[in-house]
């Protein structure tokens, strides 16, 4: 045979098809047809055999015609002219008594894709959808679908449409399906195919015959239909519970979103959904397939935003096996970091250090970010982690966890000391640019508490004119600027030579023009150069790993069976962890344990002491019962500095001592209240913090635990909107002192807000008093209580309130763990 590709290997081709004595044999001339396709399959252009390939396909054997017309189908569009020739083959075998020719002359016919010819194609497909065989009838439905995409302008007649309608009834499942697939298609101007009450029922009762695909496909269009009635979307509900535990994944997942669609309006049944998808999510993170087992890791990513604590029990069950891919492998520790808690820190963090060696790079960097994460919780554990790995001096692994301190210290201050003594010879280890920036902001922040730092930038410097890196340029000026202003001696000459060279000799614009504007700052004087560079060296306001406020199943429902949870990718991730928590509103947030604990309208009402006792009652049960209906949020932005709050908080006790004297002004208002908890000052720094924080309530210092006197210093901004229906915004700085003596009964007159207050909170203390003798069990709390002291302005007694109700909810909570 000549070579392939040539003008002679189709002129070879030509000639054997239209030989007789090849016609006349069925097996040569099959196998000369397959040779045809063979080089079509192969890149050949045989487009010149049309006409001979016409003529063949006038014959009763199946097998030539499929190959005749996968042909024919190909090369149709190059010759509209010699298509029409096929028509009347096809015509004539679509009413050949065997319904395998007539539904494959229908599916060829639709699939030429020729306008012209689609008169010739409506009456075949007619026919077509009240021919006797089921495949018949469902390539007839697609063909009017691709019909109507050949010309999506032209108007389908009203009776084919509702002829489509019926076979929704037709006894296939696989016509049904393919009817609705049909109807989406042609009536998408419209908006799809309409549901309504009896189609909806007439599906969910023979959702059972369809196909895996199938039954996707019926869910997915169900979730446009409305219950009209309660009692009819539970009837839906039960029909749905057996497919929500489906072995396939597929129809489990497009059941629970139906499920959700349904439920919007039920948050109670969604939560409950959430619990059943728990079992089928765990199994698919076993499947064999490594794509399903990406998908459904990503899913429960989606499902942990409104129950964090769901998969609590099963976190062994996302430990990376050794085989894993990398994609699958940080996914999984991404997932981990979500079920961090108290019990199982401990073996978590054992995983991890063991990932953070993995050979794969990728891998061991996400490991140590994870360990770093779960840092702003449980700090010393992790810091002993990341320490420890320094000390194996790879270059890869220095790195990411020199990057992950430098995170950690910005939003756990407390840490710094450790990190310092961590860093002494990190600078030998690390290549990446990104590794030592890192490093250089350490040592331009914390340069004072580390004893080589001048020596390390001396290195740094040296090297300057073979840096490539332009980040490691301008970090290294900020660094040295900085490092001057707590260490000038040492660091006066070097950064005198950096300068030089940066404005001299450095071709970027930008590190040069960041050398002239510390050059002439420095000529501003080093006090205005000291307010431009030594900021604020934390922000402990960024959120922590555990307490995150669960989401609403509403905010992301739709986007559950979807590609989207798997286009989040883990950049996305870290910064919704590390990211500033919004406001969060004091509403209830069902299944999870500490957030639905620290809830105020939760709290069992006790009763309330008198309205006389205003905002200086003794208990703060009042508080809780008053503020049960307080739409009230709370929020740590914007953010204060402690020396900041330390200015707000000596300038309002001068407002308090002149408001003694003065009847006081409306706009400023201070509480000193007693909140009733069993030993307090047993709290970490860490659970407190991160309970804090939960509810948007920022710690800004605190005596470390066991300590007494035992304080702790804290601010939150609170919004409600008041009965003109106006938003209203407060700033409250409070402090919490635990003495750990017992204490009486009042506080200091000089205390409270003003005079009638004061008469009120006494009268209200000598019914208490008389109250709670008999049983005698009121000194006995008090031992262990917490004075909290509360200063606000603009002054605002409901937000006042509501926030008094959360943080003694918050304190009693974590007494009672601790007790």
């Amino acid at each position: 045979m000549p070579y392939l590709g040539s003008e002679d290997t189709v002129r070879e081709l030509r000639r054997a098809l239209s030989n007789p004595n090849v016609q006349s044999d069925q097996l040569r001339h099959r196998n000369t047809i397959l040779k045809v396709i063979r080089a079509m399959s192969q890149g050949v252009n045989v487009s010149g055999l049309f006409s001979e390939m016409v003529k063949a396909c006038a014959t009763v054997d199946v097998v030539q015609k499929k190959l005749v017309y996968v042909f024919l189908c190909s090369y149709a569009s190059l010759n509209p002219e010699l298509s029409l020739l096929v028509i009347n083959t096809l015509r004539k075998d679509c009413q050949d008594p065997n319904p395998m020719v007539r539904s494959l002359a229908l599916r060829n016919m639709t699939n030429l894709r020729l306008p012209s010819l689609v008169e010739y194609v409506e009456q075949p497909l007619t026919a077509g959808l009240r021919d006797r065989a089921a495949c018949v009838r469902r390539v007839a439905v697609l063909g009017w679908a691709k019909l109507h995409n050949l010309q999506p302008n032209s108007d389908i007649d009203a009776a084919v449409v509702n002829e489509l309608y019926s076979l929704l009834r037709d006894p296939d499942p696989v016509v049904m399906v393919n009817c609705l697939r049909a109807l989406e298609e042609i009536l998408k101007e419209e908006g799809g195919v309409a549901i309504n009450k009896p189609i909806a029922h007439h599906l969910l009762n023979r959702l059972k015959e369809c196909d895996v695909w199938g039954q996707c496909e019926v869910l997915k269009i169900l979730q446009r239909y409305r219950p009209q009635l309660d009692d009819e979307l539970f009837d839906i509900l039960s029909l749905l519970d057996p497919s929500l535990l489906s072995p396939h994944p597929p129809v489990m997942a497009a059941t629970f979103s139906l499920f959700l669609s349904l439920c919007s309006g039920l948050p109670a049944v969604s939560l409950a959904a959430l619990e059943r998808a728990r079992g089928p999510l765990l199994a698919a993170c076993g499947s064999e397939s490594r794509e399903m087992r990406f998908t459904a890791l990503c899913h429960i990513q989606l499902l942990l935003r409104s129950l964090p604590g769901l998969m609590g029990a099963h976190y062994k069950r996302f430990f990376c096996g050794y085989a894993e891919p990398a994609y699958i492998k940080q996914r999984k520790m991404q997932v981990l970091v979500e079920l961090v808690n108290d019990e199982n820190v401990g073996l978590v963090l054992d995983e991890l250090k063991g990932y953070c060696t993995d050979v794969n790079t990728d891998t061991a960097q996400a490991a140590i970010s994870a360990i770093g994460r779960i840092g702003r919780s449980y700090s010393d554990r992790c810091l002993e982690i990341l320490t420890g790995l320094l000390g194996l001096k790879q270059e890869h692994i220095t790195s990411a966890v020199v990057q992950t301190v430098c995170d950690l210290v910005w939003v756990c201050p407390q840490c710094c000391d450790a990190v310092c003594l961590a860093l002494e010879g990190c600078e030998e280890t690390l290549q990446d640019s990104q590794g030592r920036q890192a490093l250089l902001w350490l040592l331009g922040v914390y340069g004072e508490q580390v004893s080589s730092a001048p020596y390390v930038l001396e290195v740094f410097i040296d090297g300057v004119r073979s840096e490539v890196s332009l980040g490691v340029k301008m970090e290294l000026l900020t660094a040295t600027m900085r490092l001057f202003l707590c260490r000038p001696a040492e660091t006066q000459e070097m950064l005198g030579r950096l300068l030089h060279y940066c404005i001299e000799e450095e071709t970027d614009v930008c590190v040069r023009d960041q050398a002239r504007l510390y050059y002439r700052l420095l000529h501003c004087g080093i006090e205005e150069t000291r307010k431009v560079l030594q900021g604020r060296r934390s922000d402990p306001s960024l959120g922590v790993l555990i307490g995150r406020p669960a989401e609403p199943v509403s905010q992301w429902a739709r986007s559950f069976n979807t590609l989207e949870p798997l286009r989040q990718g883990a950049a996305e991730t870290d910064s919704a962890s590390e990211g500033s928590p919004e406001p969060v509103t004091s509403d209830p947030r069902p299944n999870s344990s500490l957030s639905h604990t620290l809830n105020p309208s939760q709290v069992e009402k006790p009763h309330t002491g008198s309205q006389s006792a205003g905002l200086c009652s003794e208990s703060s049960a009042g508080f809780l019962a008053s503020n049960a209906g307080v739409p009230l949020s709370m929020s740590t932005s914007p953010v204060l500095s402690p020396e900041e709050f330390e200015r707000l908080w000596l300038r309002r006790q001068g407002l308090h001592a002149e408001q003694e004297e003065e009847e006081g002004e409306e706009d400023y208002v201070c509480v000193e209240d007693r909140v009733c908890c069993p030993a307090p000052s047993r709290c970490s720094p860490q659970s407190l913090q991160a309970a804090l924080q939960l509810v948007n309530i920022q710690t800004l210092a605190f005596t470390p635990p066991h300590t007494l006197p035992w304080r702790v210093y804290l601010y939150t901004h609170t919004k409600h909107t008041q009965s003109d229906d106006k938003p209203h915004t407060t700033l409250i700085l409070g402090e919490l002192l635990h003495t750990g003596e017992a204490t009486q009964k009042g506080v200091d007159d000089g205390a409270n807000a003003d005079e009638g207050m004061m008469k009120g909170k006494e009268e209200e203390q000598v019914k208490e008093e008389e109250d709670t003798t008999d049983d005698g069990t009121r000194e006995s709390e008090e031992e262990e209580g917490v004075k909290v002291t509360l200063k606000q302005q603009p002054r605002d007694d409901e937000a006042l309130k509501g926030f008094l109700a959360v943080l003694a909810t918050v304190l009693r909570t974590l007494s009672s763990e601790r007790a």
